[in-house]
């Protein structure tokens, strides 16, 4: 499954391209987000890529889940969506 890293100072449009893309090469996705701003953006992504896939058939299902990642020597918990088709 890929997955996207999403910021706070990610474009949810182009977030939700991306996604798009994976999506209907592979049918599923992960985003990874850290900080309230990531996840906000991410969120966006979600709800906008949506509308994009619809026309094709395609209705989403998002499971957030917490993860513990590493930057910088330093433990940090991120959320991640797992995105798939129902």
């Amino acid at each position: 499954m890929e997955m996207l890293k999403v910021s706070a100072n990610s474009n949810p449009k182009s977030v939700a391209g991306a996604l798009a893309a994976v999506l209907r090469e592979e049918g599923s996705a992960e985003l990874q987000s850290v900080g309230a701003g990531a996840v906000n953006q991410a969120v966006k992504a979600i709800a906008i890529v949506r509308g994009f896939v619809a026309p094709n058939g395609m209705d989403l299902i998002t499971i957030p889940a917490f993860v513990e990642i590493e930057i910088g020597g330093e433990e940090r918990t991120a959320i991640k969506f797992i995105i798939e088709q129902r």
